[in-house]
């Protein structure tokens, strides 16, 4: 018999607020132990929860981006469950009404294009972290990510291959990055990814009972899981049993899946009103402002780029968000090109010089705005423009001291580089003679004795057309 796989997934984004979602409790990652929790996070009596507005807007910006209905009222809901890293003994979550609804992300695939339909995103808070071995024998509890807001984003079944379901989170992963409200961190767990995947006969409507896949938090981990899982499942048919329906986690080492626990059903949790949370209300006013503020989706930004630049360097500078967010400054003042140039062939070459990272922080995008004006109004040359620029990334000063300090600043006086032009002229007499007899490549020894002589103040371009008249005469 021929199996389908059909596979639904819920997909968990950290949202990359200051503080928590129902507290002003930081959100940083990797601090001390329970450092970041506060009685609210750890619900003691008498604490009431604020809704965090940025994580409202960071919400509502998914939703445009993936055309979804954009929930005018929206509701919090308390989803009951006891698990120790729930302090409350409930999740503030959202049920009915959530305020994403049916949006849609486009794929492509080997086997073609293919739309994924998104059921719902909604917005709860993440539940702190269990850690075992940090006391022998004892299992301990840190609250600091108790509270973080999530989005949870939960698309219909209609992956029919692991190879959807990765391009689908490669895409899906790669928006979120450039809305600017996840980092994607897998390893961080800011991107996490349920897998719900049944089996059926090819051409049955009916669904089959499906497994949750957790605990998986890398790409090739997703592929290899469903993989795994649906040779799981079609073993267990194919020898007449059943497949139950319950939560199974991935174990890379083994490259299996192993039961966790049976799989809850939404009734189970007894989801009702929060009762200390108002509605909340969107408005068509707010969702217009934000609309207008919208930063540019991958593809808009790839469509951008390929007016201006060819396919390597598009894709070079899409490779790398914080590059493409740099680049995306430069172009604001200076044409698509020189910034490009600028970016990869000055500033990267001289970070690998360096054996630095690229990093914004190194080289502020305005920082070296300044430095190409400089060149642009002949106060530098290019090849001092790096100097000043390697300078700059050892020791950040300002610009004006640093071309000061290394007495970089170009000279422009006419007078002065043809009185210079006219000495070295002067002093290779044959040399001058053999250019008028027709040995016109000499120009370019000319030219370079009157940059030696100057240290490579001299405006170059000056220097050209100064030599130029001076060897005509």
């Amino acid at each position: 018999m021929n199996w389908e796989m059909v596979i639904g997934l819920e997909v968990h984004i950290q949202l990359n607020t200051k503080s928590k979602l129902f507290s002003s409790s930081a959100t940083k990652y990797g601090q001390h132990q329970n450092s970041q929790a506060s009685f609210l996070d750890l619900g003691l009596p008498g604490t009431l929860p604020v809704v965090n507005k940025e994580a409202i807007r960071k919400a509502i910006i998914f939703g445009l981006a993936v055309d979804a209905k954009i929930s005018k009222d929206s509701f919090f809901a308390r989803k009951n469950y006891f698990y120790p890293d729930l302090p409350k003994g409930y999740q503030i979550s959202q049920s009915n009404n959530p305020i994403v609804q049916d949006g849609k992300l486009d794929i492509q695939t080997s086997k073609g294009d293919k739309v994924i339909r998104i059921e719902r995103a909604h917005i709860e808070e993440d539940a702190g972290k269990s850690i075992h071995g940090y006391v022998a024998g004892e299992t301990g509890l840190d609250y600091n990510r108790a509270g973080t807001p999530l989005l949870e984003i939960v698309t219909y079944p209609d992956f029919r291959s692991a190879e959807e379901v990765v391009v689908y989170l490669k895409k899906l992963h790669q928006l979120v990055k450039h809305l600017n409200i996840c980092d994607g961190n897998m390893q961080e767990g800011s991107f996490r990814c349920d897998v719900n995947l049944s089996i059926r006969p090819q051409g049955q409507a009916e669904f089959g009972t499906r497994a949750e896949l957790k605990n998986i938090n890398s790409f090739r981990f997703i592929d290899k899981a469903i993989e795994y899982e649906y040779a799981r499942q079609v073993a267990v048919l194919e020898s007449g049993g059943l497949v139950i329906q319950e939560t199974r986690l991935y174990d890379a080492d083994a490259n299996e899946t192993r039961s966790m626990r049976a799989k809850e059903d939404a009734f189970d949790y007894r989801y009702f009103p929060d009762p200390d949370l108002l509605p909340l209300k969107i408005t068509d006013e707010y969702i217009e402002e934000i609309k207008s503020q919208m930063p540019l989706k991958p593809e808009q930004r790839e469509e951008l780029y390929h007016k201006h630049l060819g396919d390597q360097e598009v894709e070079f500078l899409l490779s790398n968000l914080e590059l493409a967010d740099y680049y995306d400054k430069l172009i604001q003042k200076f044409d698509y090109k020189l910034a490009y140039n600028w970016l990869t062939v000055d500033l990267i070459s001289i970070l690998n010089r360096l054996e630095k990272e690229f990093s914004a922080a190194v080289l502020p995008a305005d920082i070296l705005g300044q430095i190409i004006e400089s060149v642009q109004k002949d106060a530098i040359s290019q090849k001092a423009a790096k100097q000043v620029m390697s300078s700059y990334i050892e020791s950040p000063r300002n610009i004006e001291t640093i071309i000061e300090d290394l007495g970089l600043k170009q000279v422009s006086d006419e007078g002065a580089i043809r009185e210079l032009v006219r000495e070295i002229i002067k002093a290779n007499p044959q040399q001058a003679d053999d250019f008028k007899a027709g040995k016109t490549k000499l120009m370019s020894f000319f030219v370079g004795q009157a940059m030696k002589v100057s240290k490579g103040k001299a405006n170059p371009k000056q220097v050209n057309q100064i030599v130029q008249e001076e060897l005509n005469k």
